[in-house]
C-alpha cells in the first residue's frame, strides 16, 4: 500500500488540505508500526523527504565546506539537502524554494564572492520576485580586520527579508575563528528550518522521494587547527639577483598524510612568528619568557603563545583602539574618529604590535592583558603550483617573500619570511589542504583554456599546464604572463619553453612592464590580441585569472569586456551579458587575493 503526499495543485481548501495531511500522516504512522512476521508494514514506502536548498558563496572553500557540514546534519534530521553555489539558481527557481540555508564569505573589502555575484545582482534588482513563501537562515563568514566585515552575508540576509521571506534563525556573523560558533549555530538552525510546515514536504518545487542516507562528507584529519607536518623537499629562489622581488619555489612531501589535492586548490600554511619580534615584545613588557599565562583553561608559557598562537606581525583593531585611548596620540585618534578605512589602512601599513605599543612607552601591560588584545595567529593560503598527476606525492607553492625596512627595523611577511628564512630543505612546516572547487580545469579536455597570471599569479596555471599534459588533453592553452623585467622576473621560463616545445602551451604572451619606456601589462596584451581572444571564447574557451584583486584583476576584467564589445560587435550592456553568461557557465573563473 502506498501513502501519498498531497500535490501543491490538488483542488482542496486550506482546511481540507490540513485535515487530509493529518489523516494521511496518522495512517502512515499506524501502518509503519512493526508487526510480527512483517506484513503490511513491509509494503509501506517512505514519505517524500523534506527538501532543503543550501547555497554557498565561497572564495577559498570555507563556506563551501560549511555548506557540506550543514547538508550532513540535515540528513540526520530526515531532510533531503541540495548543495550548490549561489550563482546556479535563478529567481524563478528561488521563488519555488520553501527552505533555504545560505552560507557565504565576504571577499575583499565587503564584496560578494565570485560565485555569489550573479545571485546578488538578480536578487537585488527591482525586478526580483516576492518571496513570501520562503523560509531562510544565513551564516556569514568574514574577518574583522577588514572593512565590510561579513557584508555579503548581511546584504543577502537583509534583502531576502525585504522580499518577504521569513527568517527562521538570526544571522550568524563569523570571524576567522569560526568553527565552534558555526557548529553551534547549525545544531539549532537546521532543526528549526526542518520544522517549517511541521517537517512535511509541502514545497512548491518538485518533490523528491526519500533516499538512503548518504554517509557524512569525509574530512581530512589535517586542518588549520591540526596541520600536517610536511617535509620541505625544495626551497629555492626563482627570481634573479637584481630583481626587486624575491620569489621562491617550495616543494613539500605529502608523505603518509593522505592529503589529495586537485589543480586549482590552495595550500594552507601555519606560520611561526619571527623569534626576534617575540623577544622584543617580551622585553617591551619586561616579562620573563617563561611567564605562565592561562588561556582557555590551560596554563602556557608566554613566549610559546607569542611564537605559535597570536598575530604579532599585524596589529588588531582592539589593540589599535586601546592604544589610541591610552596614549592620546593625536594622529591615531583623528584617523579613528573619521572612520576613514583607507586612512586607517595607511596608518597601520607596515606596523606590527611592537610599533603600536611604542606610541606609549610608559604604558604597562602584563602578558594576559596584551594577549586579550591580540588576534589568533592565522594560516595563509597559497595557490598550489603543481599537479598531482605530474608531481605525485608532493605539493608545490610559488611565493613572493615580503620584505621591507621601517623605523630602523627589518620587517617581513609573517608567513612568507617564515618559509623563506626558517624552513630549510629537510625541515618541516604545518600544512593542510584548502580545496577550491570553484577554480577547476574544464572536464572537457578538448576545450580551449586562456590563463592570465602575472607574477606569482602564474602558480595555478603552472599546475594547469602540467595537469593538461599529464591528461593528454588536446585543448589549446594560452597563457598571459608578465612582471617587471624579463631578465630578472621571468620565473619558470625554462619550464614554459619546454611546455611550448611540447605543444602543451599553444601560445604565450608576455608583458614585462619596465623593459620599455611605456609600461605594458597583461591587459594591454589582451587588447592587442583581442580578435584571437574573442575567437577562443566563441569556440567554448575557458577564461581564468589569478593574482592581485585590487588592480590587476579589475583591469583584466575591463579589458575582457572591451575585447568582447569590440570584436563581438556588442554594446557595453551586451558585453556585460556575455561576461555574465561566461560566469554562469563556469567559463570565467578567478583566484584573486
Amino acid at each position: 500500500m502506498l501513502i501519498p503526499y498531497i500535490p501543491e495543485d490538488a483542488p482542496f481548501t486550506g482546511d481540507q488540505r490540513a485535515w487530509l495531511s493529518g489523516f494521511l500522516a496518522g495512517l502512515h504512522s499506524k501502518l509503519a508500526m512493526p508487526t510480527a512476521g512483517g506484513g503490511l508494514a513491509d509494503a509501506v514506502t517512505t514519505a517524500p523527504a523534506v527538501p532543503l536548498q543550501i547555497l554557498y558563496g565561497s572564495q577559498t572553500g570555507n563556506a563551501e565546506a560549511l555548506a557540506q557540514d550543514a547538508a550532513d546534519l540535515a540528513r540526520t534530521h530526515g531532510m533531503d539537502p541540495h548543495v550548490a553555489s549561489l550563482d546556479v539558481i535563478d529567481m524563478n527557481a528561488l521563488s519555488a524554494v520553501r527552505r533555504l540555508l545560505v552560507v557565504t564569505s565576504t571577499y575583499g573589502e565587503g564584496e560578494m564572492p565570485d560565485n555569489a555575484q550573479l545571485f546578488w545582482d538578480a536578487v537585488a534588482a527591482d525586478s526580483a520576485p516576492r518571496l513570501e513563501g520562503l523560509y531562510f537562515s544565513v551564516m556569514a563568514l568574514g574577518d574583522t580586520s577588514y572593512d565590510g566585515y561579513c557584508k555579503a552575508g548581511k546584504d543577502i540576509d537583509a534583502r531576502l527579508e525585504a522580499l518577504g521571506a521569513t527568517r527562521t534563525a538570526d544571522r550568524l556573523d563569523c570571524d576567522v575563528e569560526y568553527e565552534d560558533a558555526a557548529a553551534t549555530w547549525l545544531e539549532s538552525t537546521v532543526p528549526a528550518i526542518a520544522a517549517v510546515d511541521g517537517g512535511t514536504a509541502t514545497d512548491a518545487a518538485p518533490k523528491v522521494a526519500a533516499k538512503p542516507a548518504k554517509a557524512p562528507t569525509k574530512r581530512s584529519p589535517w586542518n588549520r587547527k591540526n596541520p600536517y607536518r610536511a617535509s620541505v623537499l625544495a626551497n629555492r629562489v626563482l627570481s634573479g639577483p637584481e630583481s626587486s622581488k624575491e620569489v621562491r619555489h617550495y616543494a613539500f612531501s605529502l608523505g603518509d598524510s593522505g592529503l589529495a589535492y586537485e589543480a586549482g586548490d590552495g595550500l594552507g600554511v601555519k606560520p611561526i612568528n619571527n623569534p626576534e619580534l617575540v623577544d622584543a615584545l617580551i622585553g617591551r613588557l619586561r616579562a620573563a619568557p617563561d611567564t605562565t599565562v592561562t588561556v582557555k583553561g590551560s596554563e602556557q608559557r608566554f613566549d610559546e603563545l607569542l611564537t605559535h598562537s597570536y598575530e604579532i606581525g599585524v596589529p588588531s583593531m582592539d589593540l589599535v583602539e586601546f592604544i589610541a585611548e591610552r596614549s592620546g596620540d593625536d594622529e591615531l585618534a583623528h584617523v579613528l574618529a573619521t572612520g576613514d578605512r583607507e586612512a586607517l589602512d595607511a596608518w597601520t601599513w607596515g606596523k606590527d604590535v611592537l610599533d603600536v605599543l611604542a606610541l606609549d612607552d610608559k604604558l604597562a601591560l602584563d602578558p594576559t592583558e596584551l594577549l586579550e588584545l591580540l588576534r589568533p595567529l592565522q594560516h595563509r593560503v597559497y595557490s598550489i603550483s603543481s599537479s598531482p598527476l605530474a608531481h605525485e606525492g608532493t605539493v608545490h607553492l610559488t611565493v613572493a617573500s615580503v620584505r621591507y625596512r621601517s623605523a630602523e627595523r627589518d620587517r617581513g611577511g609573517v608567513c612568507s619570511t617564515f618559509l623563506a628564512d626558517r624552513v630549510s630543505e629537510g625541515e618541516s612546516a604545518g600544512v593542510f589542504l584548502s580545496a577550491n572547487k570553484s577554480f577547476r580545469l574544464p572536464a572537457d579536455d578538448d576545450a580551449p583554456v586562456v590563463m592570465v597570471g602575472p607574477g606569482t599569479g602564474i602558480a595555478p596555471f603552472r599546475a594547469f599546464l602540467h595537469e593538461r599534459r599529464a591528461r593528454s588533453a588536446s585543448g589549446r592553452n594560452w597563457l598571459f604572463f608578465g612582471d617587471q623585467h624579463r631578465a630578472e622576473d621571468f620565473i619558470y621560463e625554462d619550464e614554459l619553453d619546454g611546455l611550448s616545445r611540447d605543444g602543451v602551451l599553444s601560445r604565450l604572451d608576455l608583458a614585462f612592464s619596465r623593459d620599455q619606456a611605456e609600461k605594458i601589462y597583461v591587459q594591454n596584451r589582451m587588447r592587442e590580441s583581442g580578435k584571437e581572444l574573442y575567437g577562443w571564447l566563441e569556440e567554448g574557451g575557458y577564461f581564468y585569472v589569478c593574482g592581485d584583486a585590487t588592480r590587476m584583476a579589475k583591469d583584466v576584467d575591463s579589458a575582457l569586456h572591451e575585447v568582447i564589445a569590440e570584436h563581438g560587435g556588442r554594446s557595453a550592456d551586451q558585453a556585460e551579458d556575455y561576461v555574465a553568461e561566461l560566469k554562469r557557465s563556469k567559463r570565467y573563473l578567478r583566484d584573486v587575493y
